[in-house]
């Protein structure tokens, strides 16, 4: 009686906890972060720690985004000194990991046939495993599972409408905390019908910066999703039931709905009639992944959006992060007739929400239909404050866990009021030292889509930090950091003269030598062959060169109202269908504007990592009729190419590529007017 009475109540709720969002004046916005995130200098070295065995989902799957080698969600190590490490897999085991290697330490699958489920829903199955902070001496863990509503005459706790699968969060007490091999007892804590087959109870865990004794040690977190039941689900503002919500309970007490758990007292809705005490916090739609900063113990919140955002937030008690009336730092228009309408400006005087400390959108191509899946989701993660990578220290680490990105903020920049922190985005080492993205280390053996890399984080009791990929089923460490094209080009220099006898063009008519400067006066025209920039000239003083740093002031001379306006730096160049270029243009929104590209007798073919496959590059390289400076380092021993601008340490672009490995150096554009100066290039002779 009491968890359908809080049900109703909830439903004579909505009145005045939801109602029509406010829809500001201002017309909808389609790009709500116009700014990428900043490629930093900085990279991850990575090193391999653990494979794991493939898993199957039960029932077998449909959508293939589930067909991984294992559906592996976390790392973290055992709270007992012993060093070993848990890994759970959503197919079913429990894993215990000692030296990187990985045993079966419970099968969470078997033990609740035929009712689990992980056949459906990206997160359905074993999804979480929490360790009390005193295990090694009480026992006790905390798992979530699946189960489907059909398959079981269990009744939840707690319901939404059209129930059709069970999220289950269970207490574990094992025999003798030491073995490698689970023995002992279980009994079910919580029980969460959800209408849909997404949004689930996403992560459990308990607070490490707790100390005994202290309010908030030994209570469990539980992430619970909104249920997957669409913008106009209005259950994260129903503060009668768990759905949409951060839960903090008491696995020792016994005060709750039904008895089996507690309720702590400062929760901030504790013993508020028609409101779940167990609430510490409200108005999500897919609450992934949570941690605390071990310095500062502040709660950090990865959130995965609808329409456009990707979110980290600062959570504290009673925080209301707004879907599905906000969604990030906008309103979210759930009424609108025109799917691409959703998002609008925040109405003036707007109170009683909590935004982002940190967000990225979703950038979709430009025939996106508003209602399929972007592919964008974030994978919330860690502030480093482990001893092993020292310049990682005090950035919170996260990605994105389609694509694999790896991202940071700086923890100090995250800030409840302020302006959303500067996301960056980090480089890649393999342990050789060999620039990477996740899907090169994600892909080999990867069933299903190789360019999902399905990325997760976890840590040890050090707080060193660990990447995870369900495509492979590997776990890497992070053994160190490496800045990218750090290596020198090589000794030797030129500055050659502005003059045409030092330079090659295309169409030398359309080229002025004078004022210290090399003109594009003309603009190109397209030419025979493979797509590539129509007018440049090649550099013919000095060597051919190997390795080489390049440094010059260009300018477009196209006027700004001119969006696609581009010069171009060349480099590696052989032949006029064999060379690399990087495009530096105001555009950042189409293939073939601001990134680094190659050549090779076929039609351009953009390298860099910053393109996102869909609609945006890196961030717009010149929006002026100024000079800029522009710098372009090749080493092809490695690889590695890096471009800067305005003297940042930064690059704007990176790309790695070892298709030249010489070559002459040049400057022009696809079909503009722009001009360089004051051009050096040092490096390494090529033999």
């Amino acid at each position: 009686m009491r968890r359908l009475a809080i049900v109703a109540a909830g439903a004579m709720l909505l009145s005045t906890l939801v109602g029509a969002p406010a829809r500001a004046a201002e017309p909808a916005i389609y790009d709500p972060i116009p700014t990428e995130p900043v490629t930093s200098k900085l990279g991850l070295v990575l090193t391999e720690y653990a494979q794991f065995p493939k898993s199957e989902t039960n029932p077998p799957l449909v959508d293939q985004r589930l067909n991984r080698v294992a559906r592996i969600n976390t790392i973290m190590e055992l709270p007992d000194g012993s060093g070993r490490r848990a890994v759970p897999d959503l197919n079913g085991n429990l894993y215990v990991v000692k030296n990187g290697v990985p045993s079966v330490y419970l099968d969470v699958a078997a033990t609740f046939a035929p009712q689990f489920f992980s056949g459906r829903g990206l997160g359905q199955g074993f999804g979480y495993v929490a360790f009390h902070p005193d295990f090694r001496r009480n026992g006790l863990f905390y798992t979530i599972h699946t189960e489907q509503a059909s398959a079981t005459t269990a009744v939840p706790d707690y319901v939404q409408s059209g129930v059709i699968y069970h999220g289950v969060i269970n207490e574990w007490k094992a025999t003798n905390p030491a073995a490698d091999t689970f023995a002992g007892t279980h009994r079910e804590l919580l029980r969460i019908g959800f209408g849909g087959q997404v949004h689930g109870i996403q992560e459990i865990n308990f607070n490490p910066t707790a100390r005994r004794g202290s309010p908030d040690y030994g209570k469990l977190y539980l992430a619970v999703g909104d249920g997957g039941l669409g913008v106009n689900n209005t259950d994260p503002q129903n503060l009668a039931i768990p759905h949409g919500k951060l839960l903090r309970i008491d696995p020792a007490g016994t005060n709750s709905p039904n008895g089996k758990y507690g309720i702590p007292r400062d929760n901030p809705f504790a013993d508020q009639t028609d409101k779940a005490g167990e609430i510490f916090s409200y108005g999500y739609r897919d609450p992934h992944r949570f941690s605390w900063d071990r310095a500062t113990g502040k709660l950090y919140l990865g959130h995965i959006g609808e329409h456009a955002i990707e979110a980290i937030y600062e959570v504290k008690a009673g925080d209301n992060m707004g879907w599905s009336e906000r969604e990030g730092a906008f309103v979210f228009d759930n009424t609108s007739a025109n799917p691409c309408d959703r998002l609008f400006p925040l109405p003036a005087g707007d109170s009683g929400y909590t935004y982002p400390v940190a967000a990225y959108d979703h950038n979709p191509a430009a025939n996106w239909n508003c209602t399929s899946d972007v592919g964008v989701a974030v994978a919330g993660g860690f502030v480093y404050r482990g001893k092993d990578v020292p310049a990682l220290r005090g950035k919170y680490v996260f990605g994105d866990l389609v694509d694999g990105r790896i991202l940071y903020t700086e923890a100090s920049e995250m800030r409840r009021g302020r302006a959303p922190a500067t996301i960056h985005r980090l480089n890649l080492f393999n342990s050789a030292g060999t620039p990477v993205r996740m899907q090169d280390l994600s892909a080999p053996g990867a069933p299903g889509d190789p360019n999902r890399v399905d990325l997760r984080f976890g840590t040890d009791a050090q707080g060193e930090l660990y990447i995870l990929a369900k495509a492979n089923g590997k776990i890497w460490k992070v053994t160190g950091t490496r800045v990218f094209a750090a290596a020198s080009a090589g000794p030797s220099r030129i500055a050659p003269a502005p003059r045409a006898s030092n330079w090659a063009p295309v169409t030398p008519s359309k080229w002025q030598f004078t004022n210290g400067q090399v003109i594009l006066a003309e603009a190109g025209s397209e030419r025979p062959g493979p797509r590539r920039p129509f007018e440049y000239a090649v550099l013919s003083a000095g060597p051919v060169w190997g390795a080489v740093d390049i440094r010059a002031q260009v300018r477009l001379d196209e006027p700004v109202t001119l969006t696609n306006r581009d010069v171009i730096i060349v480099f590696g160049y052989q032949s006029d269908t064999q060379f690399y270029y990087a495009h530096f243009s105001t555009d950042n929104t189409i293939l073939p504007h601001n990134g680094i590209f190659k050549v090779n007798n076929a039609d351009r073919e953009r390298i860099d990592y910053q393109w996102n496959g869909r609609s945006r590059g890196a961030n717009p390289a010149i929006v002026d009729e100024r000079f800029h400076s522009v710098r372009v380092k090749h080493l092809p021993a490695t690889g590695e190419i890096a471009v800067y601008v305005d003297g940042r340490s930064d690059p704007l672009m990176t790309a790695r590529d070892t298709t030249f490995t010489s070559g002459r150096v040049g400057f022009g554009s696809f079909d503009n007017r722009g001009r360089l100066r004051d051009l050096t290039v040092t490096g390494t002779p090529a033999s």
